[in-house]
């Protein structure tokens, strides 16, 4: 495609989805519950031939000498589409917060302030690899009364085509606009380009992918964004806590699944409890094979473990996203020192502190500068489904508009609303 007509084909999917937000904004909660619900049966009877589509993708993927991970994260297997399938009938089955009124207060005027939730408009959405983004995103689009322009990798161009032509019916089938959730059809990258520097038409960007796509987006998108460029997560072991849940949070925070954003990738552990805590935590990392890169302090108590790969940590190895079975560990002299260290190199993503210490837990809640901080719990937890958004359509580590797992909340806005009874400013 020429690049006249990609961007023709950008402004024409732009002025599509401005007619179709508007049609979008209100509709009526049991219609947009009605859609989902359709796409969740269509998900299931459409099983067998969204894996036919599928397997060109992989087929291709495999051709082109893409690595085996990235290959598996295109699959759509049968339990990632009822997955896609459930999360539709949960998000279905939610309050609808459209509309509703917060903080109405009365004034001396006489007239009464509030505050209505709704859309935001138009959203575009770039995303790598993943196929079922492409139902992540377009069910939130509809749970929000929003419309959305959604360009997936060119690696998984034929399964997001199906998937994509499945929620256009569940729309049409209950009178709802098509052109609600549209799929950028072409792989020409010159589109991404067109979609985030349309702000006539598109309200907000979501990029959902690497870091290299993200910070090419936020250098050049001419609309808001809404991303996360890193997920350098924190797991801090203060003294006083309990050593034996500190064991158990700390293995499950790095080795659940190493590749999400929201694994600890720095573990941090007050003196105190250094010699109680650490050759148990190596012996569980050495038995899976994480890699530790430590302090000297650390390396010393971590080395005790038969079989641990220890090696020593440089300054690089406290900013680093790892995605792998490694971790850097660093013995602080308490809280104070730990706090300093996660808002120096943490990337504002998540992070956790296990303590019994209440005053210790409230200071590490309102002083670690992060999208989500937690208390004696696995910082594998930070998540839309997990925080009981129904979904997320990424993570936020942005500071205005949202700020963590973004579901549907994050995808509205505020108006204020004024009501009077014939009041006049004097």
């Amino acid at each position: 495609m020429n690049a006249t007509n990609t961007l023709e084909l950008m402004n024409t999917l732009g002025q599509q989805a401005k007619v179709a937000s508007a049609l979008m904004a209100k509709a009526s909660a049991a219609r947009k519950a009605a859609v989902l619900r359709r796409l969740a049966a269509l998900l299931r009877e459409q099983v067998e031939p969204l894996q036919v589509e599928n397997a060109k993708d992989l087929e291709r993927a495999r051709s082109n000498g893409l690595a085996e991970p990235m290959v598996d994260r295109l699959k759509l297997t049968p339990k990632v589409i009822e997955t896609c399938a459930q999360g539709c009938e949960q998000l279905a089955a939610m309050a609808d917060i459209i509309g509703e009124i917060l903080g109405m207060k009365q004034m001396p005027s006489g007239i009464r302030v509030g505050q209505m939730r709704v859309p935001i408009g138009v959203f575009g959405m770039v995303y790598e690899s993943r196929p079922n983004v492409t139902i992540e995103a377009a069910s939130l689009s509809i749970k929000s009364g929003n419309a959305c322009i959604l360009r997936g990798g060119s690696e998984a161009i034929d399964s997001n085509r199906a998937l994509a032509k499945l929620v256009q019916q569940a729309l049409i089938e209950n009178d709802l606009p098509a052109d609600a959730v549209q799929l950028v059809p072409t792989t020409d990258r010159a589109a991404v380009g067109h979609l985030i520097a349309m702000p006539q038409y598109v309200d907000v960007i979501i990029p959902r992918g690497g870091k290299g796509l993200i910070e090419r987006i936020s250098a050049e998108a001419k609309v808001p964004v809404i991303k996360h460029l890193d997920g350098n997560c924190h797991t801090y072991v203060d003294d006083p806590c309990d050593i034996d849940m500190a064991v158990k949070l700390a293995d499950n925070a790095k080795t659940q699944k190493y590749s999400p954003c929201n694994a600890t990738e720095g573990l941090l552990v007050a003196k105190g409890v250094a010699q109680a805590f650490l050759p148990r935590i190596a012996e569980v990392y050495a038995a899976k094979g994480v890699e530790m890169r430590a302090c000297p302090a650390a390396k010393i108590l971590l080395a005790k473990a038969s079989g641990a790969k220890v090696i020593d940590a440089t300054e690089q190895d406290w900013s680093e996203e790892y995605l792998a079975p490694v971790i850097s560990v660093k013995v602080v002299d308490g809280l104070d020192e730990a706090i300093a260290h996660i808002n120096r190199y943490g990337s504002h993503h998540t992070d956790a502190i296990v303590t019994t210490n209440h005053v210790h837990a409230q200071r590490f809640l309102r002083e670690v500068d992060s999208a989500s901080v937690m208390i004696n719990a696995s910082t594998r937890f930070a998540d839309g489904f997990e925080y009981g958004l129904g979904a997320e359509i990424g993570i936020s580590t942005d500071k205005f508009h949202a700020r963590g797992p973004v579901g549907v909340e994050g995808l509205t806005s505020l108006k204020y609303v004024v009501l009077g009874e014939g009041e006049i400013r004097s």
